[in-house]
């Protein structure tokens, strides 16, 4: 009798504040989606650096002795490359290194290029050391140990090219997480100004209750259950998001066209409607505990 009754009082204040609550709905579905985005994005971001890291390689191309080459006099001399291989060895960050040949770099090159590949002797090319870090990070430790040594044409690292990738990466991440934060303030808001208009819609109702020596918990569980219920409505609207956002996002555009690098896939989905089904219920049940006891006087 007492569940039905509490039950009972469930449909009718979800019926009473039917548009105060469609708003909480709304406001923690976007709210949640934005941070559910920015935890993909966080495991975009991880995975990309995993990625390239494990296997980008800082190259240092050696002088050929090519007329008005800057920053050379001549070609590399063995005394020089000597020096060179010396401050690669002697840096703790490295973990290999090997050399690579002018005429393993005109094989190379011609066989990527194929057609469009202009060169016609291997002596117009660098001879180049690669070199693998035990961190894939600590590029800087090695350009400037070697960068200034006679023989050094100059030093590339692929980092140069993927630094303004994770930046936009990190950017949109930061920029869905802060603007999920404002709209979970709004949506603690609604769900204040909520229970406050029940409080004062029911409060014939439970002034009953309490004369008629209703528990605290018995008075307040309608109003519990309505939270409940929100929440759970907004955290399945982001997870159906955030579902075709990986379905239709992901994997049929993203995936299909950038084979070369991994993307999230369904156990960061998951991991991320986990984060929602925690942060959603906490976000309107823990208001609703702390503001019947102000509201509802019990």
């Amino acid at each position: 009798m007492q569940l039905r009754h509490v039950f009972s009082e469930l449909r009718q204040g979800l019926r009473r504040n039917l548009t105060m609550h469609i708003a909480v709905v709304l406001t923690l579905f976007v709210s949640l989606t934005l941070v559910g985005l920015g935890i993909l994005l966080n495991s975009q971001a991880q995975k990309t650096e995993d990625y390239f890291g494990s296997k980008l390689q800082a190259t240092i191309y050696l002088c050929n002795g090519a007329r008005g080459e800057v920053g050379c006099v001549g070609a590399v001399s063995d005394a020089e490359k000597a020096a060179i291989v010396d401050a690669i060895e002697d840096n703790g960050h490295v973990k290999s290194w090997y050399e690579e040949s002018q005429q393993v770099a005109f094989d190379r090159s011609k066989e990527l290029m194929g057609d469009n590949f202009r060169i016609s002797s291997p002596d117009a090319m660098h001879s180049s050391i690669w070199v693998t870090l035990k961190d894939p990070r600590d590029y800087d430790s090695v350009v400037s140990s070697v960068q200034t040594l006679p023989g050094v044409h100059s030093v590339f690292t692929a980092k140069k090219i993927l630094d303004p990738i994770y930046s936009t990466i990190n950017a949109f991440k930061y920029g869905s997480l802060a603007i999920g934060g404002f709209l979970i303030l709004a949506a603690l808001l609604l769900v204040a100004n909520t229970i406050r208009l029940a409080a004062f819609a029911r409060r014939r109702e439970i002034g009953i209750m309490r004369l008629v020596g209703a528990s605290s918990l018995y008075i307040s569980l309608p109003f519990l259950l309505e939270a409940l219920v929100t929440a759970v409505i907004g955290v399945a609207l982001a997870a159906g998001a955030l579902g075709a956002f990986m379905r239709f996002g992901v994997h049929d555009r993203l995936s299909d066209s950038l084979r070369f690098m991994p993307w999230v896939d369904s156990a960061d989905y998951l991991g991320a409607v986990g984060w929602l089904a925690i942060i959603g219920p906490l976000l309107t049940v823990l208001p609703t505990l702390v503001l019947t006891r102000k509201y509802l006087k019990v």
